[in-house]
């Protein structure tokens, strides 16, 4: 949508705090009365912004189908992680995580928008992933703890190099590879 665009290159360009509802109506070529009757004020459009990405991560119910086994287990968090990973590692979503840092004391709902939109969304579908493997006796973990190991195993320092530019994306296979090292050690760290 060509306002959330305006929108995020002038919140990347400004921050958030000093962009005006004004500057993105005018990159969006929409007048404030429109800019406000299609997305709402500043901080609708962010969240719109936060969310229209964040929904690309999540999983769709279909795509969750509860494993039989440990190996379908496996093949569900490789398959998770690497989408998880492919889309907040995109360079859009880098970027709203570098937005969200600068402006966490001028704007801190910057933070609490990408936090309660996008990145506890997919804890809660992990957790609920190991809630059903618990369930099955797949898994005899706490669900909570092994939502914060698979995290921690996924992403190591990943998003800490690329918020700092010390790395590139990394490519889809490397995203892969990450995914499938996370969920094999996962399930040796937590025996049935």
């Amino acid at each position: 949508m060509r306002i959330l665009d305006a929108a995020f290159a002038a919140f990347m360009e400004s921050g958030y705090s000093d962009t005006s509802t004004l500057e993105i109506a005018t990159r969006a070529r929409v007048s404030k009365r429109e800019l406000y009757a299609l997305v709402g004020d500043k901080q609708d459009i962010l969240i719109s912004c936060i969310t229209e990405r964040a929904t690309r991560m999540r999983p769709q119910p279909a795509d969750i189908l509860k494993p039989q086994s440990r190996e379908a287990l496996e093949r569900l968090l490789e398959t998770y992680g690497a989408r998880l990973l492919t889309e907040a590692t995109h360079p859009t979503v880098v970027s709203m995580h570098r937005l969200a840092i600068a402006e966490a004391t001028r704007s801190p709902e910057v933070a609490r928008a990408l936090q309660s939109m996008a990145r506890q969304p997919n804890r809660t579908i992990l957790e609920a992933i190991f809630l059903d493997a618990c369930a099955q006796g797949l898994l005899s973990a706490d669900p909570a703890d092994m939502t914060e190991q698979f995290m921690g195993l996924l992403w190591g320092d990943l998003m800490m190099n690329l918020l700092l530019r010390t790395v590139e994306t990394p490519s889809a296979a490397e995203l892969e590879r990450r995914a499938e090292h996370a969920a094999k050690a996962l399930l040796l760290l937590n025996p049935s």
